[in-house]
């Protein structure tokens, strides 16, 4: 049987007291709805419909390469009345699979289970699967009642359940699977007299008794994988589990990380042998770390690349970089998009580098500017080291071929050329092209003044 799946992400989440939409705040860098959609998406269904409401086009427009059909609910009028937005584009005799955007963490095993628990014995069975979990304190969670027999006969909200009612562990997640031609019997029939006015998608059990429908029930093992988040308490927790499991998973791998609980991955990280990280990283995007890299204390990398042998040194920033096997950066270093480094090279602290190419064994180790910029071999930039790249309007770039050594505190205005094992003295401005092996500097006479008194501050 077909499968589609209907994520439900309409609801204004006003204890988030955000002008965002709920399903739009990150979880582990990647907004709610992005990580329920790629979880679906592992279940290989024919279609993933949204429906949004709240928050209205700033939620499309958000993630605009989403690969999923916007459906709109004009009034959030509840659960079931979501739903029932989906079921015209969805053809007869398909399954469906019922999820919620602020719901990030459910495991994709998880829904193929329910999947394959809800699989009719043959075309003409009726069956409805819920996906329900046993918890201690399921306050504020819709309960499930079941008769003398054990069978489920309704789902009652919190807010329309009596005491009796509310000691019942056993709580529906939100999630169910269902067949189509069944849901276009029952959602109609919904109605809103409850506590709330809404349509509630729970009204669908009774009907499914009254139907002699088969309902069935598949118990979550994980009770974070159907945790919904209300307010940003809840998504705190939910990251902070979600990072430590990630950091367990590395530990398990042989990853050394100083302290589970001050880890923070926000993208996909791959690590080789022996890699340390230490307390504060953030990692986004794409990051790879090879063999025996060193990452120390509040280090942020973002879509990097090192190479084996590395160690980036406290509070560091590396964004969109290529480091090869070896190099040395930092402390206080940053490093943006498109720098790249050989091996052996060394940048230091407060250095800032930009479309920075460096050959092997260049180094820059204290204070400098670099944009735009390519090194060869075995350079030594000195202390204060600036390439001005940029002219008001466009940016100019700085080539330092093998060899050179430059002084400290030297400006390179762009475009130029400093050639091969030239050497460049300290407080140089090089406008021209600087020739190869050659001592170019730039020289103000040093001026005494005798008898200049300092001035003396009046009363």
């Amino acid at each position: 049987m077909n499968l589609q799946i209907i994520i439900l992400a309409a609801g204004q989440g006003k204890r988030m007291y955000s002008n965002i939409p709920k399903v739009l705040h990150p979880l582990a860098g990647k907004p709610m709805l992005v990580r329920v959609v790629e979880t679906a998406q592992q279940l290989n269904p024919d279609a993933i419909h949204v429906i949004y409401g709240h928050g209205g086009e700033q939620l499309k427009n958000s993630l605009p390469d989403l690969p999923v059909h916007w459906v709109y609910q004009a009034e959030q009028l509840g659960t079931g009345h979501a739903v029932m937005q989906a079921l015209p584009f969805i053809p007869p005799k398909t399954q469906v699979l019922v999820l919620s955007a602020d719901v990030p963490l459910i495991q994709a095993s998880t829904l193929s289970a329910l999947i394959e628990c809800s699989n009719p014995a043959n075309s003409y069975q009726s069956v409805l699967t819920l996906l329900v979990a046993h918890l201690e304190d399921p306050c504020g969670l819709g309960r499930i009642i079941r008769d003398n027999q054990g069978e489920v006969s309704i789902i009652v909200e919190e807010k329309d359940a009596n005491e009796q009612e509310k000691n019942i562990k056993e709580i529906y997640t939100g999630i169910c699977c269902a067949i189509s031609d069944d849901l276009e019997k029952w959602l109609p029939k919904l109605s809103n007299d409850n506590a709330q006015g809404e349509y509630y998608l729970t009204e669908i059990i009774a009907l499914a008794v009254a139907n002699k429908t088969s309902i069935r029930t598949l118990s979550a093992k994980d009770d974070a994988e159907i945790q919904g988040v209300n307010n940003r308490l809840q998504l705190q927790e939910l990251e902070r589990i979600w990072q430590t499991r990630k950091a367990n998973e590395l530990l398990q791998q042989g990853v050394t990380i100083a302290d589970a609980n001050r880890f923070d991955l926000r993208g996909d990280l791959v690590c080789g042998k022996d890699v340390s990280i230490d307390v504060n990283c953030v990692f986004r995007g794409k990051v790879i770390l090879g063999d025996g890299c060193i990452i120390g204390p509040n280090c942020v990398l973002a879509d990097v690349v090192l190479g084996a042998g590395c160690e980036i040194q406290a509070n560091s920033v590396l964004e969109g970089c290529v480091i090869a096997n070896d190099c040395m950066i930092g402390p206080f270093a940053r490093l943006r998009s498109g720098t790249q480094l050989a091996a052996n090279c060394k940048i230091g602290n407060f250095v800032e580098t930009k479309k920075a190419i460096f050959d092997e064994g260049s180094k820059a180790s204290h204070l400098s500017y670099l944009g735009d910029v390519v090194l060869g071999k075995e350079v030594n930039v000195g202390a204060g080291t600036i390439t001005c790249n940029y002219d008001g309007v466009n940016k100019h770039k700085t080539i330092i071929e093998d060899g050179v050594f430059i002084g400290s505190d030297t400006q390179l205005v762009a475009p130029v050329t400093v050639g091969a094992h030239a050497t460049i003295g300290a407080g140089s401005t090089i406008r021209k092209n600087v020739p190869p092996g050659e001592l170019t500097l730039t020289e103000s006479k040093q001026k005494t003044v005798y008898g200049w008194k300092r001035p003396v501050k009046k009363d």
